[in-house]
């Protein structure tokens, strides 16, 4: 067994590491290339003939060359997210041989990009809940576009710091720092506190998906392997791999199963992100196209007039007798959304919204009918509207009926359906740009999972328990409309295994991971919210 013996600092033996060192084939680089290219292509024709379809009145490229800027930087981001996760998902079968390195970066690609396509579209609007509701409004203002870009590029750049270092730090984690910064820079710059910038309700709710998914994945992993050997006594399974061979049919068969699970949970998850962001772009910038889903049915609209009128009357129940300032509910509750307090004429700003919305879309008979001229004002009043109701019901739910909650959701879903929409050529850009990143750039962070965690080789077993844990906490948090750090169940994972089979731990990897995993918030925060004063200023 020299030939798979650990080396010094536990790195895998000279005759057990797998080659990292493959050169590309041209036709891979042409292909590579050439979906690139097609790629943006597509992008250039999907934006065109969206916008010809409505008949957008255009009166300065201006804003088009900031849209095309935007864009090419959120792809850029899903670019660099995509080769700095690439190691959860291939680790495991490089360094146990069941595939060469440069075929399992490919076929990881290519599951990242399903796993893009058939994603939800959940986790993209949950991380857009968490910008300043302002913003969101007026997201086709200059500000508007500082916050794009100042989270945008924080986030690329921490990214490649840590993906430099050979760090697996957490996209996640750094994209809702981000967040986070802008919120708070926003709020500063407006004479507000700090802590008003932020919907810190729904922070928190992520904030834990991210604090406990390392820990879970540490405990699971672990429990796996433990019950693994347990159940299944062939000792193929819990060997080190034997020279460059591959392992077992059977063996390697699930390795690969795990890889492409982790790959299209990755996909699905991490590929929402720049999903939800670049929504926000052509929202603020061709709002005539994209601010509400000109594709919903006659049947949907029916049912959006039905919910409208039952979820008004549920607001209106016990609502105080409060005049409305001009007649405009909008400030109250864009201040109640902020604030997260109720006031005397949150009720009644809340059911007369409601019934305004109700009015302009059946006044045009369908959204697609809507003229330009109101397209953003009836976009920005359902997305008050619907993220009222969303805390109403955290807030008030034990004091409605179970009639009012189901009331009040269906409506949810309504003015959802016609806001919340991804169109599919968004998704096969951004599948494109985080499948063909994931084949690049991959080997620093591998060469850390792989080699740097445990004191020994990885087990066929402990690859496996590793991936299967990751995969099925990843598609936990994807139904659940939840960002989870892919990255952190990963190389948590293999640390728990490490751990459970006695394998011992590189102490200075494993503290070095930590403190990435301290700082990527506070980093990300004050590179955001300095990156947004900057843009504010000069835009």
């Amino acid at each position: 067994m020299a030939d798979v013996t650990a080396g010094p600092g536990g790195r895998p033996g000279q005759h057990s590491r797998p080659n990292l060192d493959q050169g590309s084939h041209f036709i891979t680089v042409v292909l590579f290339g050439a979906i690139l290219a097609a790629g943006l292509l597509f992008t250039a024709y999907s934006l065109y003939v969206d916008i010809s379809d409505t008949d957008t009145p255009i009166h300065t490229y201006l804003p088009f060359l900031l849209l095309g800027v935007a864009l090419l930087i959120a792809l850029g981001f899903e670019f660099v997210n995509g080769f700095h996760d690439t190691a959860n998902a291939v680790a495991t079968v490089i360094y146990t041989h069941a595939l060469p390195a440069n075929v399992a970066v490919i076929w990881s690609g290519f599951c990242n990009f399903l796993g893009v396509l058939l994603s939800s579209g959940a986790v993209a609007f949950g991380i857009i809940s968490l910008l300043p509701v302002e913003l969101i409004l007026q997201v086709g203002s200059n500000a508007g576009f500082a916050m794009v870009f100042a989270l945008l590029i924080a986030a690329i750049i921490w990214n490649l710091g840590t993906w430099y270092l050979g760090l697996p730090a957490s996209s996640s984690h750094t994209l809702i720092g981000s967040i986070i910064g802008v919120g708070i820079a926003n709020a500063l710059m407006h004479g507000r506190d700090g802590t008003s910038g932020v919907d810190w309700s729904k922070a928190t709710e992520i904030g834990w998906s991210l604090l406990l998914s390392p820990l879970f994945g540490f405990l699971a992993a672990a429990i796996l392997l433990l019950a693994l050997k347990f159940a299944v006594r062939n000792p193929a399974l819990y060997q080190e791999p034997k020279g460059n061979q591959p392992p077992p049919w059977w063996i390697r068969g699930l390795l690969i199963l795990t890889c492409t699970a982790v790959s299209f949970a990755h996909g699905s998850n991490d590929g929402q992100k720049g999903m939800g962001l670049i929504m926000l772009i052509l929202i603020g910038t061709v709002p005539t196209a994209y601010a509400l889903n000109r594709a919903m049915l006659d049947s949907e609209m029916i049912e959006f007039s039905t919910t409208s009128s039952a979820a008004a009357a549920v607001i209106a129940q016990g609502s105080p007798a409060f005049a409305l300032p001009g007649g405009n509910p909008r400030p109250a509750v864009t201040a109640y959304i902020s604030q997260h307090q109720i006031s005397d004429a949150t009720y009644p700003a809340l059911a007369e919204l409601v019934k305004q919305i109700s009015r302009q879309v059946t006044e045009h008979g369908s959204i697609d009918k809507l003229p330009a001229e109101v397209v953003d004002n009836t976009r920005n009043d359902m997305y008050l509207a619907s993220e009222a109701i969303r805390l109403l019901l955290d807030d008030r739910e034990d004091e409605l009926s179970q009639e009012d909650v189901a009331a009040l959701g269906a409506y949810k879903k309504s003015t959802d359906a016609a806001t919340k929409f991804i169109p599919l050529w968004v998704k096969v850009v951004v599948a494109i740009a985080l499948g063909l990143g994931t084949m690049i750039g991959w080997k620093r962070i591998v060469v850390t999972v792989g080699e740097k965690i445990g004191k020994s080789h990885l087990t066929y077993a402990q690859g496996a328990a590793a991936e299967v844990v990751a995969a099925s906490t990843i598609g936990v948090a994807d139904h659940m409309g939840l960002p989870v750090s892919t990255t952190h169940v990963l190389s948590s994972g293999v640390a728990g295994t490490m751990a459970a089979n006695g394998s011992g731990l590189q102490w200075s990897t494993i503290r070095n991971l930590l403190l990435a995993w301290v700082l990527t918030l506070p980093i990300a925060i004050l590179l955001a919210a300095s990156l947004f004063y900057v843009f504010a200023t000069i835009f």
